[in-house]
């Protein structure tokens, strides 16, 4: 069991047999009553987002999840197929597991599935990822320093937002976890 004062980003734990992971909490103390804390949870089995709020000293029940480090091989259909880099087996996750991460997948990537017990939840991304620009408006020479930005699709056909100098042709680096541009490699 944990408390309200072991949580923190990623902390993963059960209410009502549904398995949550924290994006964001924030301890808090009104002048009057109870300290409390809101937290802002991420349904790990249908990926909804929610917040809540609870008092402070709640137990929880810890979930801890499986990784199991998988590679990505091709999508058939709405499934993609993923082998296991030990045994060769090969598993099919519904795209409802996968997400927002379908955006930055690659062929042959490597990614962390997520088991808790014997069920997949979803995978794990590295961090960043390198992808190409294949379509963006002409970028403007000289413009480094403004802060504009104009929106870009990626070899993977995720659509971000990206600085007015970025061409066709660029290498971005993109942080999967919020699907922003870093940097042009």
């Amino acid at each position: 069991m944990i408390s309200t004062s072991d949580i923190s980003n990623g902390v993963n734990f059960k209410i009502d047999d549904q398995i949550f992971s924290v994006i964001w909490f924030q301890h808090h103390k009104p002048g009057k009553g109870g300290a409390m804390v809101r937290l802002k949870l991420k349904n790990l089995r249908t990926g909804a987002i929610i917040e809540t709020t609870v008092k402070s000293g709640e137990k929880f029940e810890e979930v801890i999840l499986n990784k199991k480090k998988m590679q990505f091989l091709y999508k058939e259909g709405l499934d993609f197929v993923f082998m296991d880099n030990e045994t060769f087996d090969q598993i099919r996750i519904n795209p409802d597991h996968i997400g927002e991460s379908a955006k930055f997948l690659q062929d042959n990537m490597e990614v962390d599935i997520l088991f808790y017990q014997d069920e997949i939840l979803g995978i794990q991304l590295p961090s960043t990822v390198i992808l190409e620009v294949i379509y963006t408006e002409q970028g403007l020479k000289g413009d480094t320093q403004t802060g504009a930005v104009k929106p870009a699709t990626l070899e993977t056909g995720a659509e971000i937002n990206v600085p007015l100098f970025i061409n066709v042709g660029d290498k971005l680096k993109i942080d999967t976890r919020t699907g922003e541009y870093v940097q042009r490699v």
